[in-house]
């Protein structure tokens, strides 16, 4: 069992656009994070399919990029929606789980490209490999907010 929290959340209003830190943000299955690049259909790679819904970056990647690559982002540049902490990301892949109150599943690892190695001027591809996030499906509606628990499912 584990347990863990969300540290913070961002979204942009159209691809390469200045990320923006919001303090709560509501999801919408189907659609992503309202006012978000992807909930308007303005992100770079935009398809309309779950895994491009929500991403989430664990903190503690983004410290250990810093530690062992000297790649120093603030919490928005790895330009995920949520940061998390004390949650296992790689490890929830075709899993479900809660984000407050919120049920999501995880789609797939969101390993960091070129476009967004571009985007911070920063080497991320190889700081970030494996460790880069997740991307996963909103599968209820609701509001997520910064300090929200990110746990497994309680089943009925």
């Amino acid at each position: 069992m584990w347990s863990g929290t969300v540290d913070s959340i961002h979204i942009a209003p159209q691809a390469k656009a200045a990320i923006t830190s919001v303090k709560q943000a509501e999801a919408v299955p189907g659609a992503g994070l309202v006012g978000d690049r992807y909930f308007l259909k303005q992100g770079t790679f935009f398809k309309p399919e779950p895994d491009f819904e929500l991403t989430l970056i664990e903190a503690e990647a983004m410290e250990a990029a810093e530690r062992e690559d000297q790649v120093k982002l603030a919490l928005g540049e790895a330009r995920r929606n949520l940061v998390t902490r004390n949650v296992p990301l790689n490890h929830l892949v075709g899993r479900e789980f809660m984000i407050g109150e919120v049920r999501v599943r995880g789609i797939r690892l969101c390993e960091p490209c070129a476009h967004l190695q571009a985007l911070v001027g920063l080497p991320v591809i190889k700081a970030l490999r494996h460790r880069g996030g997740l991307r996963a499906q909103i599968l209820t509606r609701g509001v997520i907010r910064v300090g929200d628990p990110v746990r497994e499912p309680v089943e009925p």
